[in-house]
């Protein structure tokens, strides 16, 4: 896969991010392409299905596995807006996938080289190949805007608060 390619189903991972931003989550989306098609997408939904594992990466490896009617992932790619926990990289160990493409890093939580590196620690039984900063800039911001208006919105509400008292 060239770099187009990766931009291509960045751009699609991004627009399912979005739709996580209208359903009030933290906008991260994701695709698992196999063989040049999407078999599985997803965006964040914790909060909405009360379920802390509703990782934008997590559905869309979910969705791939009834796809293929297999947990094995082989030779697919996941492509991710943020880079992913512990929870997500570990999935991604255990569902074999060849690739993991993400864009912003994610230095508290970043599980794929910025805290840990679960995806080419030498103890897992199996190594996912990682191309990072696809789109960086577009994934990054998308999630800045988001944290940036969810501070503004709380802010007025305690704004709002305080002139009632």
């Amino acid at each position: 896969m060239d770099n187009h390619d990766h931009e291509y189903w960045m751009q699609h991972a991004l627009t399912l991010a979005q739709r996580a931003w209208e359903e009030g989550e933290v906008p991260v989306g994701a695709v698992l392409v196999l063989n040049g098609q999407a078999i599985g997408e997803g965006w964040n939904r914790p909060i909405g299905r009360h379920d802390p594992t509703a990782h934008a990466e997590m559905m869309a490896l979910r969705q791939g596995g009834a796809v293929l009617q297999n947990y094995r992932l082989l030779n697919a790619t996941l492509y991710v807006t943020l880079e992913p926990c512990v929870m997500c990289a570990g999935a991604m160990v255990h569902s074999r996938i060849a690739r993991l493409v993400f864009g912003a890093r994610d230095a508290k939580t970043g599980a794929a080289g910025s805290l840990l590196d679960v995806l080419a620690h030498p103890g897992m039984n199996h190594r996912v190949a990682v191309t990072e900063g696809v789109l960086a800039p577009a994934c990054s911001a998308l999630l800045s805007d988001f944290f940036r208006q969810r501070r503004q919105q709380q802010k007025a509400l305690k704004d709002a608060n305080r002139k009632r008292d």
